[in-house]
C-alpha cells in the first residue's frame, strides 16, 4: 500500500512537460522498492521487536540527477514518507529519524543507481517518537520536554490564536511519552477527549486551540 500510495504521488509530481522522460528510464518508484526491500535485508531483530534501517543513502547517475533535480528534495520527502509506510506495514521499529540522502556517483550510467541502508540509532536511544504538524514536518521528541504553544522560545510554535503562550508539554518517561496540559485557557485533547496528563500511543490526535497534530512512536 505505501509503495503504490508513493507512485501515485510521484506521478502528480511529475507530470506534464517532465513525464515524458521517465517512460522509458529510470522511474523514481523503482527507488522506493530497492529502498525498501534494503529494510527487509538488512532488518535485526531488537528488544521491542524487529529494528529496520532509517537512514539511507542513494546515488545516482549524473544524467538521473539532472532529470530529477527540479523535484529532488520532494524524491527524498517521498522515499521517506516511503520507508515509514512500508514499516508500519511490516510492523518494523526505528531507532532514529528516517533520512533519506541523495547523491551522484559520477560512474553510474543513467539508469543505475544504489541504496545504502543502515540502522542509526538517534543520541536519545530507545525509540523514536515525532510529532507530525499540519504541514507535514516532523518533529522529534528527545530527552528534554517538548512545549507547544504561541512563545518564540517553544519547541513547536503555532500561530494560532486559540492556543496559549505555553500550552502542552510532551516528554519522555521510560518507554512512553506523557502530553501534559499546561493550564492552557482552551484545553487539550487526545483523541477529541480532553486530558490534564495522558499516555500517549502511536497514532493519537493532539489537538491544541483550532490546531490537530499526530503523534508517532515506533
Amino acid at each position: 500500500m505505501g509503495l503504490q500510495q508513493f507512485e501515485e504521488r510521484l506521478e502528480r509530481l511529475v507530470e506534464g512537460t517532465l513525464a515524458k522522460p521517465f517512460r522509458s528510464n529510470l522511474q523514481p518508484v523503482e527507488i522506493g522498492r530497492r529502498l525498501t526491500r534494503e529494510m527487509d535485508l538488512h532488518r535485526r531483530v531488537g528488544v521491542r521487536g524487529l529494528i529496520a534501517p532509517n537512514a539511507f543513502v542513494v546515488t545516482l547517475s549524473p544524467a538521473d540527477v539532472d532529470r530529477f533535480s527540479s523535484f529532488i528534495d520532494a524524491l527524498s520527502r517521498e522515499l521517506s514518507d516511503a520507508a515509514r509506510e512500508h514499516a508500519k506495514v511490516e510492523g518494523y521499529l526505528f531507532v532514529g529519524p528516517v533520512e533519506v540522502e541523495i547523491f551522484e556517483g559520477s560512474k553510474l550510467k543513467a539508469g543505475r543507481f544504489t541504496v545504502e541502508a543502515e540502522v542509526r540509532e538517534d543520541a536519545d536511544g530507545g525509540f523514536l517518537a515525532e510529532l507530525v504538524l499540519t504541514d507535514g514536518r516532523r518533529v522529534q521528541i528527545g530527552a528534554e520536554p517538548l512545549v507547544i504553544g504561541r512563545l518564540p522560545e517553544c519547541g513547536v510554535v503555532l500561530a494560532d490564536s486559540n492556543v496559549s503562550r505555553r500550552h502542552a508539554e510532551l516528554r519522555r518517561d521510560g518507554d512512553s511519552v506523557v502530553l501534559t496540559d499546561l493550564g492552557s485557557t482552551n484545553g487539550t485533547r487526545v483523541n477529541g477527549a480532553p486530558i490534564r496528563e495522558r499516555v500517549l500511543s502511536s497514532g493519537d490526535e493532539v489537538s491544541v486551540g483550532s490546531t490537530k497534530l499526530i503523534f508517532e512512536m515506533t
